[in-house]
């Protein structure tokens, strides 16, 4: 059974940042909101909870998963990131997108794209998920909370409980988030390419 944290949007309380922590580094999987909609979010090295992810939302190996950084500093040792893309991806974040790049060899083999070596990362304009990140000290591996019967992302920690609740370990309601996942804009091939529309304005990257 999943454990229930309700968290202030504004001011996160300490202690359930910890309890949430200490649930990531001992191998749990969390649901948690965003500036854009739920996500499922685990430690970066766990494989289990990324096997428990891939179930849960039916994906197959060419799926992009996410790292969720606290900053750019943070960002940077995960992806290779040239000026020019540098300052596109600066004028919007934090903020709902997430961006494909070539990943570094800190990111584990198995998070990346199988053929293109890449990842997902993004910044998310979120107080819970930075201060969660703060305490972590580590991106997050995230994947959008989209089951496979769902046309929408879930936006509600008490539905989320019901559906998922032998399938995580904490669910987190934080009062009202994103109901669109990320605008996904992918930098691999060197220039934009929106892959996918959603609560970030894509028109700068068209």
């Amino acid at each position: 059974m999943a454990r229930f944290f309700d968290v202030h949007p504004e001011d996160p309380q300490p202690r359930a940042i910890n309890q949430v922590v200490d649930m990531l580094r001992g191998g749990g999987l969390i649901a948690y909101p965003t500036d854009s909609c739920y996500a499922l979010g685990a430690q970066l090295g766990n494989k289990e909870a990324l096997d428990r992810i891939r179930t849960i939302r039916q994906l197959d190996n060419k799926h992009h998963f996410t790292l969720v950084c606290s900053d750019f500093a943070q960002l940077g040792q995960f992806v290779n990131i040239g000026n020019d893309v540098f300052r596109q991806i600066k004028a919007v974040t934090p903020g709902s997108f997430t961006f494909i790049l070539p990943a570094t060899k800190e990111v584990p083999r198995r998070l990346l794209h199988p053929k293109k070596k890449t990842v997902g990362v993004r910044i998310p304009n979120h107080r819970f998920v930075h201060a969660l990140l703060a305490e972590l000290g580590e991106p997050l591996l995230t994947s959008t909370l989209l089951l496979p019967d769902q046309e929408e992302p879930l936006t509600q920690g008490w539905e989320i409980k019901e559906r998922l609740d032998n399938e995580v370990d904490a669910v987190i309601d934080s009062g009202d988030c994103g109901t669109e996942p990320t605008t996904v804009v992918d930098f691999s091939g060197g220039t934009a390419e929106v892959v996918r529309r959603g609560a970030g304005d894509p028109s700068r990257f068209e």
